[in-house]
């Protein structure tokens, strides 16, 4: 029996927009930490109390180094199967679009174009006083909370923290994503984190076509038009294989390329 569905193969041969939403489940694949780290110090602190910004003011060395440890972590990790099967579907869809909840920037590094980062990303960082931005490189991972060169104020890591809005621009381009989906894809995420959450429902209500990839049924089951059971690592690469049997590499117009080729946010 296919792993996929007649229906869902037809829609891939001719859907111009393909949306998907990515949460923990398929950073996991690659070894990316859980938040709740449980190597030493670290065990001692619930996320809540590090991941805020008034712990950041109150002490902001520990809060950093409690990132930079992560930092650490996640520079030391690199794509699975399934990062990098998304990344070559962008190539066979007029829009296609990745919205993620991880902070990771595996998407990007597997080479996906155009990425919305609904909660940050862990290799940014920015000036709490002037808005200056960094990446991780030039603050050589300090354990201790670096500050501006501009303005000497505190430099935080560019992630939501607990009781922070989402970046307005991301959540609004992820939502105009989710309405133009003519397929959207949950991948790797229980369904339940608000308001990342309602963008299949989202999708669904405007038309797309709804698949679920998880490892098990979750509370999205009973509300897209088929879940397909398994890892991301594993599913995903199939997944391609069955689009490039139905379609071709995409070659659009100049408007369209330019579109694709954007770093949204980046």
């Amino acid at each position: 029996m296919t792993l996929f569905s007649r229906k869902l193969l037809d829609k891939l041969r001719s859907s111009d927009s393909v949306g998907v939403l990515t949460g923990a489940g398929i950073s996991a694949e690659s070894g990316v930490p859980t938040f709740r780290g449980d190597d030493g110090l670290w065990k001692k602190f619930r996320p809540e109390e590090l991941a805020n910004f008034d712990a950041f003011i109150q002490n902001p060395d520990l809060v950093w180094e409690w990132y930079a440890y992560r930092k650490k972590l996640m520079a030391e990790i690199v794509p699975n199967p399934g990062h990098s099967s998304l990344a070559e579907m962008e190539k066979f869809f007029p829009e296609f679009a990745v919205i993620t909840q991880n902070i990771d920037n595996l998407h990007r590094r597997a080479g996906t174009r155009r990425v919305y980062e609904l909660h940050g990303n862990i290799e940014r960082n920015y000036c709490i006083g002037c808005g200056h931005r960094y990446r991780n490189e030039e603050l050589q991972f300090s354990t201790t909370a670096p500050r501006c060169i501009d303005c000497n104020d505190l430099i935080r890591p560019d992630v939501v923290w607990f009781g922070e809005l989402l970046p307005m621009d991301q959540w609004a381009k992820a939502e105009d994503a989710a309405r133009k989906a003519d397929i959207f894809f949950s991948v790797g995420t229980s369904g339940v984190v608000h308001p990342a959450a309602s963008l299949p429902l989202l999708a669904r209500d405007h038309g797309a076509y709804l698949v679920e990839i998880n490892p098990e049924y979750t509370f999205l089951s009973s509300q897209v038009h088929e879940t397909i059971l398994g890892k991301a690592g594993e599913v995903l690469p199939k997944l391609l294989e069955a689009i490039k049997k139905v379609r071709s590499p995409f070659h659009g117009s100049g408007t369209t390329a330019n579109r694709i080729s954007e770093r949204d946010g980046f």
